[in-house]
């Protein structure tokens, strides 16, 4: 018997497609989400400010990240390891690895994030949704870091005050 294949149809995301986020210290711009992919990855955009960090320390259980530097510079920690991508480098986050990244420089930086497999993009979304993470209450961020089997350590980050 032959095996009937389905395809999901094709697709351009130019550079100004997708919907528009804001995670609280960085931009998201969704570009491919799993249902476009059958769940195998999903790509979204990350435009940060100078000096800006993505998150507190955190790991994921359930995926593998790939950061590719478009613009700018990307500094990360990862496990103990702490580096400095460029443009053309890809930085491979995997699963279970406590991690942050954030812009290196004094000027803009862009990456594409590769999350493989799809689904946490719906976590980036909620954030947003809920005006991002400086804005909504540990309470609930610890709530939606848990459906996601997301581990944050926001002590991992000196506030002010």
């Amino acid at each position: 018997m032959d095996q009937v294949l389905t395809q999901s149809p094709t697709k351009v995301v130019g550079p100004d497609d997708g919907k528009l986020g804001f995670l609280g210290t960085i931009g998201v711009r969704f570009m491919i989400d799993g249902s476009e992919t059958g769940g195998g990855f999903s790509l979204v955009e990350h435009p940060m400010s100078p000096r800006a960090l993505a998150a507190p320390l955190h790991r994921h259980m359930n995926e593998d990240e790939y950061s590719f530097v478009l613009q700018g510079r990307m500094g990360a920690l990862l496990g103990d390891e702490v580096l400095e991508a460029r443009p053309g480098d890809l930085v491979f986050k995997p699963r279970g690895q406590w991690h942050t990244f954030w812009n290196a420089s004094d000027q803009p930086t862009r990456i594409l994030e590769i999350i493989a497999p799809a689904g946490f993009e719906q976590f980036f979304e909620r954030l947003s949704d809920m005006g991002g993470v400086t804005a909504v209450s540990p309470e609930a961020l610890g709530t939606l870091c848990a459906e996601y089997a997301l581990e944050m350590d926001p002590g991992s980050v000196c506030r002010p005050g």
